[in-house]
């Protein structure tokens, strides 16, 4: 079975960073199958990053190792490590990306990427450990070497998680936050669809009420709505617009659920 490793960053396209990272596991494992997932992370945005692996992990076979660097701390303390769950290998820094698919899927081990052997040099880059020891931990694991090469074990316990605000729910209110912001300008909340499923139900959000609708044609052109998104959340829409151009609101914003 042809190995998958799928790539997210902040690097952007405007560089070669992408570009040498897949060089550097098509050298160790040429047979490896590259998937982009987006190289578009604002720069440093942990949540987004979390986001997207979260939202992506899912849909790809079992035995997929996700290479994700998006990495301010790069060349500080924090770990580099590889992660394996039951869907497959999550390679990157240890500094909170990986808890969304963490939280919904439990890790079932874990190693801290020291082992040199497995380093593009002995004396890797303090800016770019996407290029000189991701990539090739990632590109080891697509031919199959044991996860446990790549570096001693560490508790999975320790992997760092992300301060995001948990959702809370009532029987009749439901609180969270904006979590992501997509290329249409619809705002994505951290609210589970299933939450809302089978129930009346609207969105209060910066003094607006907003009425709950299945899909945008059951509302006209330029109308603000909420519906479960492709994601499984709830999200704030405009039928032929962008719901952020129309509220500006940012990530981290405070959204309730009226249900009745």
């Amino acid at each position: 079975m042809t190995p998958v490793v799928t790539l997210l960053s902040d690097f952007g396209y405007q560089d070669t960073y992408v570009g040498v990272m897949k060089g550097v596991i098509l050298q160790r494992c040429p047979s490896a199958r590259l998937i982009d997932l987006t190289h578009a992370i604002a720069p440093q945005n942990l949540v987004a990053a979390r986001f997207h692996l979260l939202s992506a992990y899912a849909y790809f076979a079992r035995g997929t190792i996700h290479l994700a660097v998006v990495d301010p701390g790069v060349g500080s303390q924090r770990r580099a490590v590889a992660v394996q769950f039951d869907q497959g290998y999550l390679v990157g820094p240890d500094n909170g990306i990986f808890s969304g698919v963490l939280q919904a899927c439990s890790p079932i081990a874990a190693v801290e990427l020291s082992n040199p052997d497995y380093w593009l040099s002995p004396q890797p880059s303090q800016t770019f450990h996407g290029r000189d020891i991701f990539a090739p931990a990632a590109a080891h694991l697509a031919t199959g070497e044991l996860l446990s090469d790549l570096g001693p074990a560490i508790d999975v316990q320790t992997l760092a998680k992300l301060p995001v605000p948990n959702p809370e729910r009532s029987p009749s209110l439901l609180t969270g936050t904006l979590q992501h912001i997509d290329h249409f300008g619809n705002l994505i909340t951290d609210l589970p669809g299933y939450w809302v499923e089978g129930r009346n139900w609207q969105v209060a959000i910066a003094d607006k009420t907003i009425p709950s609708v299945s899909t945008y044609s059951d509302i006209d052109l330029g109308q603000l709505a909420a519906c479960i998104g492709s994601h499984g959340w709830v999200e704030i829409i405009i039928n032929g617009g962008s719901a952020w151009e129309h509220l500006r609101l940012r990530t981290g914003s405070s959204v309730e659920i009226r249900l009745s």
